[in-house]
């Protein structure tokens, strides 16, 4: 903790923020201080934190002080945690929250995970090192030099240096031990797009197929699920959370809306959605908060909420007046019908049937007659007759 120093929390000229994420907890090594609660920001040239309640209390190290950074799995009651192994302070460092630390490295505790995303930044930020480009590097000693020019690896920056040569070495081995996976993977979405063209093939000759093959590849389909879901552990569970899953669920729902005329429930959705995603389930206050995301991305869906209170998705073409239009035709050619009748007909669930009907009542083509039977919806002959 004493390579951080004190700052204002304001980018400089050159400087630009990468990434942010809330809810962070700053330790220095092992031993937990008073950076309890924080917004850690990730710029082109500093990691800076600073507390949520008191903005003014802001710290920052320079992205040039990291060696390098590495993941640390959370647990039952723990948090998943980033840590940052750093150089041997600055003789001129400015003044910070700490004069002297035993420890070469500080502990970042994500609350509100995201720790995934933040390391691939940090770590190409690490490598790029574009602090460089924007302005002159500001060199620091790190030890005597030898007539080659190479410098001794001793002390602290000798344990570090072998530490970063063992990291290496180990990401190599892993990388030779999954090579195999990978090729797997790779497999696996040439799978995924052979589901694809054999769906579409039996869409195209449905009559070819018996229902009962069909519905057993579908399931087949459906059990297959999203490849890659999108989860807070990888986008954080701020705005960004929500806009990523936005994104995949307008890609996912396409088909399924298109077999159901074009809307469905959020109560479907949901059901559908997490069938599909497996072990990595979506609350339904994120899938409520990225169905809202919709319209403001411009993607081909929206989340409507009618008077009653149903909450449904819709594609962006959805046209009321044809919908009212098709339920007022159906009515007038059985002379009446029930909500759970007009749903068998349509092939739609009783729920959204109703609020199909209802919006025909208000739009004046039907009335209702409400008995101890149930509710029956009835063509307007005042407006048809006339």
């Amino acid at each position: 903790m004493d390579r951080f120093s004190w700052c204002s929390g304001l980018l400089d000229i050159d400087e630009t923020l990468v990434i942010p994420q809330r809810g962070v907890r700053l330790s220095d090594g092992e031993d937990k201080g008073k950076f309890d609660s924080g917004t850690l920001l990730l710029t082109t040239h500093r990691l800076i934190w600073r507390d949520q309640k008191n903005h003014d209390f802001c710290i920052a190290v320079p992205l040039s002080q990291i060696v390098f950074s590495e993941e640390q799995a959370g647990g039952i009651g723990k948090s998943a945690k980033i840590v940052v192994h750093l150089h041997p302070p600055s003789p001129n460092k400015e003044p910070g929250p700490y004069q002297t630390s035993r420890y070469s490295y500080v502990k970042l505790s994500f609350r509100e995970h995201g720790q995934i995303e933040f390391n691939r930044r940090l770590s190409e930020e690490l490598t790029q090192k574009r602090w460089e480009r924007a302005s002159p590097s500001i060199q620091m000693s790190r030890g005597p030099q030898t007539k080659t020019g190479r410098i001794k690896a001793v002390g602290i920056v000798g344990i570090e240096r072998k530490l970063e040569e063992k990291r290496k070495e180990t990401d190599k081995n892993i990388s030779e031990a999954f090579e195999d996976l990978s090729k797997l993977m790779d497999k696996a979405k040439e799978m995924v797009e052979l589901s694809r063209s054999i769906a579409n093939k039996i869409k195209d000759k449905q009559g070819d197929i018996t229902e009962d093959e069909t519905i057993k590849f579908k399931s087949y389909l459906l059990s297959m699920g999203i490849a890659n879901p999108v989860t807070r552990e990888t986008y954080g569970s701020g705005t960004h959370y929500h806009m990523q899953l936005a994104k995949q669920l307008a890609t996912m729902l396409q088909a399924p809306l298109e077999e159901r005329g074009g809307i469905m429930s959020l109560t479907e959705v949901y059901c559908l959605v997490n069938r599909a995603r497996g072990m990595e389930l979506l609350s339904p206050e994120d899938l409520v908060n990225a169905c809202k995301m919709f319209e403001s991305l411009k993607l081909p869906l929206r989340l409507r909420i009618f008077d009653s209170g149903v909450m449904v998705i819709e594609h962006q073409s959805h046209n009321e007046e044809e919908m009212v239009a098709s339920a007022l035709e159906t009515v007038s050619e059985r002379g009446s019908l029930t909500s759970e009748e007009f749903s068998k007909i349509v092939g739609m669930s009783v729920l959204l049937a109703k609020e199909r009907l209802l919006l025909a009542e208000n739009m004046g083509h039907l009335c209702r007659d409400d008995s101890v039977e149930g509710l029956r919806f009835y063509p307007n002959l005042f407006l048809t007759q006339s």
